[in-house]
């Protein structure tokens, strides 16, 4: 389903997240948006110019306001993901900072999974690699809108426009390829700071708008789909509390949409229609709540609802489904292989299921697709067709992200081990 979308107001909140191949300078680039915006605190600069010091050097070290981690700090690489926030007189900010090693993947689907835009960063030194073109598959498969490229280091070229145009022209063409519409080239320095917030006076040949700026006026697009209410029950509360004998409220958190009370709902899988007779969240009783609150619905009639269980709106319904097909985003050193067993984490129900078959894995790098694939390895992107043992509500992922995505996890170990995302 292609999902309709419509603009938001742009000073809304942006969400992204910044990819690329090590020692790209993602960390730089956010330490630099950071100091620029003059998102950090005074004790933050100082431990940036400590570090520095320590290194012999003078003035900040950017990537370590953003490289938390002591191992990320020793090998001067990016780990786990590293979320910061900033703000401007237009917008507010989460970053996502994702790692740039192909071992770690896992990492950038996890930063990448709720942004509405990415920054993908290319060293114009060295130009596209692998991780580049891996990054923005990933990207687009994430159902991300915006995609940025930020060709950095453009200080150590020599600030070349011809270095900037081929880079420009090749990813450009590799990204059409995969059907990205909302493409941004931006030639930057991180660390001289050249077209981050200020333009500086190196790139006067280029006449587009700083990294910054292009954030600021970013629109972020919210799909109709957006208004479908999802609503997965967690909990089912019923208080011990002799006065409250009668209470029976379902507690979760709404993942799209909204409701109010009166509103006319069904509850799937069982299909029973009913109306919402009261909202409660910790401040007490509510009028109408909506996507990403936390709150308990108490409905006008009884019916048998359970951990798992999903109450919906009347129009735009979710499909119920024993079997899927979807794409993988594999996590694990152990291979997937078709007839593997695992549990499938999908909103608040987990149940048992079967890789059924793995159609074809593709090569982010060619976009061709591998139908005599046996087993898809660490970092491998593959379409497969999962069973469950029982049914699962849900949605195609472009329409609603909460409820077309779930985790594989491996039976033995509990570790998770693949990401979905699930198709028409």
């Amino acid at each position: 389903m292609t999902a309709e979308t419509q603009k938001s107001s742009s000073y809304e909140l942006l969400r992204f997240t910044t990819a690329g191949s090590v020692d790209d300078g993602k960390s730089t680039l956010i330490g630099r948006l950071l100091v620029d915006s003059q998102g950090i605190y005074e004790d933050q600069l100082d431990a940036a110019r400590k570090v520095q010091a320590n290194r012999g050097g003078e003035g900040l070290d950017l990537a370590s306001i953003t490289d938390g981690l002591h191992a990320e700090q020793e090998q001067g690489i990016t780990i786990d993901v590293a979320y910061r926030y900033f703000s401007t007189p237009r917008r507010k900010f989460i970053i996502a900072d994702t790692p740039g090693h192909e071992q770690y993947t896992r990492n950038m689907v996890t930063g990448a999974s709720t942004a509405d835009a990415t920054i993908i960063l290319i060293d114009a030194r060295i130009g596209i690699r692998p991780q580049s073109r891996r990054h923005a598959y990933l990207a687009h498969l994430l159902g991300i809108k915006h995609l940025i490229v930020a060709v950095n280091k453009m200080d150590l070229m020599g600030y070349d426009e011809n270095v900037f145009n081929v880079i420009r022209e090749e990813f450009g063409g590799f990204c059409r390829d995969l059907g990205i519409k909302d493409l941004c080239f931006i030639p930057v320095s991180a660390l001289q700071g050249d077209m981050i917030a200020k333009r500086g006076d190196k790139l006067n040949w280029y006449d587009g708008q700083t990294l910054l700026t292009t954030l600021e006026t970013l629109e972020v697009y919210k799909r109709s789909q957006d208004l479908m209410l999802r609503f997965p029950v967690q909990l089912v509360n019923r208080p011990r509390q002799p006065e409250y004998h009668d209470f029976r409220g379902y507690m979760g958190r709404i993942e799209s949409g909204e409701v109010s009370v009166g509103d006319e709902v069904i509850v799937l899988p069982g299909c029973r229609k009913t109306k919402v007779k009261e909202i409660v969240s910790f401040d007490g009783s509510m009028q109408s709540a909506r996507a990403k609150q936390s709150v308990t619905i108490v409905l006008e009639d009884e019916i048998d609802i359970s951990r798992g269980d999903m109450i919906v709106g009347t129009t735009y319904q979710p499909r119920i489904e024993k079997e899927i097909d979807a794409y993988l985003c594999w996590m694990s050193e152990k291979p997937l292989q078709a007839g593997s067993k695992y549990l499938i984490k999908h909103a608040a129900r987990t149940v048992k299921g079967v890789v059924k078959q793995l159609l074809h894995s593709v090569d982010v790098n060619t976009l061709e697709q591998n139908e005599a694939v046996e087993s898809l390895g660490l970092n491998g992107i593959g379409r497969v067709k999962i069973r469950m043992q029982h049914p699962i509500v849900v949605d195609d992922y472009d329409s609603v992200r909460e409820t077309g995505g779930f985790i594989v996890i491996d039976i033995d170990t509990n570790n998770t081990v693949a990401a979905g995302m699930i198709l028409q």
